[in-house]
């Protein structure tokens, strides 16, 4: 049992707010996930340029001149946001790649990497997590979120949500996977490698990996019905919008809500109760093995 919650925000004046209203969703499904919580979100970006998020359990000691490290490493301009175990580090576009290598030389652990998107995550409860990272100052376009009850893999911060396969391209889900070792081998076999052992990151690989090949949103989340085995409720993100789909049995709970300023998941309604204009929203239970999604 795990709690996912999103939010994608279709006026501008919002945006401020997506952080503050974000958090309140997540704490409220923290009995749904107390082990471990997590953030994606989608905020301002620079042309040309991209930021790529890190871990590291000794922050103070593997952030220092970081930004510097990185920049001789790639012989590019690098810039460097710190925030408590994580830092975001924004360089230009073309130099990501080397930029990725060098980091992971150093130990860092990779939480993604894109124009807009920023991931958080730890161990912990999701009011201890939100406080540790500033969540609720954040702002932007949308965002997704996960409260962690761990049954494949353990409470570690690699093993928290949202797991990032691609650029700007993230995903949260709520259930258990039973082929993700095979589909894990399948997407070896063509070049696409998981860091954890956690089965929603072969998830977030499978549907990255379609996209790759040509795939729109929608088509490769229409793809998880057919090639995913298990119970799945699954939200992606990426740069534009996000997008949910169930497995053809829909047995994870979810709802939705939708209004002239935004559209909302949540695992249960109570997520929703904080949001502006919920009273008025049209609200529904997302339908088995159908996709949804919104982008701009």
């Amino acid at each position: 049992m795990c709690g996912i919650v999103g939010l994608f925000l279709k006026k501008d004046e919002l945006r401020p707010q997506l952080g503050d209203l974000l958090t309140d969703m997540l704490i409220t499904m923290t009995d749904r996930g107390p082990d471990s919580a997590g953030i994606a979100i989608y905020g301002d970006e620079t042309d040309g340029m991209v930021k790529i998020t890190v871990q590291s359990d000794t922050p103070a000691e593997a952030f220092a001149d970081l930004d510097a490290a990185v920049c001789a490493a790639i012989d590019a301009p690098v810039t460097i946001k710190v925030v408590d175990t994580h830092a975001v580090l924004t360089l230009p576009e073309s130099a990501v790649k080397a930029a990725i290598a060098a980091l992971e030389g150093k130990g860092l652990r990779i939480m993604g990497s894109g124009a807009s998107m920023e991931i958080y995550k730890e161990t912990g409860l999701p009011k201890d997590v939100a406080a540790r990272f500033g969540l609720r100052d954040m702002g932007g376009s949308h965002g997704i979120g996960h409260t962690r009850m761990a049954t494949e893999s353990a409470v570690t911060t690699m093993g928290a949500h949202p797991f990032s396969t691609a650029d700007d391209q993230c995903l949260v889900h709520n259930g258990s996977l039973s082929n993700h070792n095979q589909m894990r081998r399948k997407l070896a076999k063509k070049g696409v490698f998981t860091r954890s052992e956690n089965d929603t990151e072969v998830g977030a690989a499978y549907i990255s990996s379609r996209i790759a090949d040509g795939a729109t949103l929608g088509e490769a989340l229409e793809g998880t019905i057919e090639d995913l085995d298990g119970f799945f409720t699954f939200v992606t993100g990426t740069k534009n919008g996000f997008g949910v789909v169930r497995d053809p049995i829909a047995c994870k709970p979810a709802v939705m809500a939708e209004t002239e300023d935004y559209v909302a998941f949540a695992s249960e309604y109570r997520a929703f109760a904080d949001l502006p204009g919920i009273e008025a929203a049209r609200v529904w239970e997302p339908e088995p093995a159908t996709v949804y999604f919104w982008e701009r």
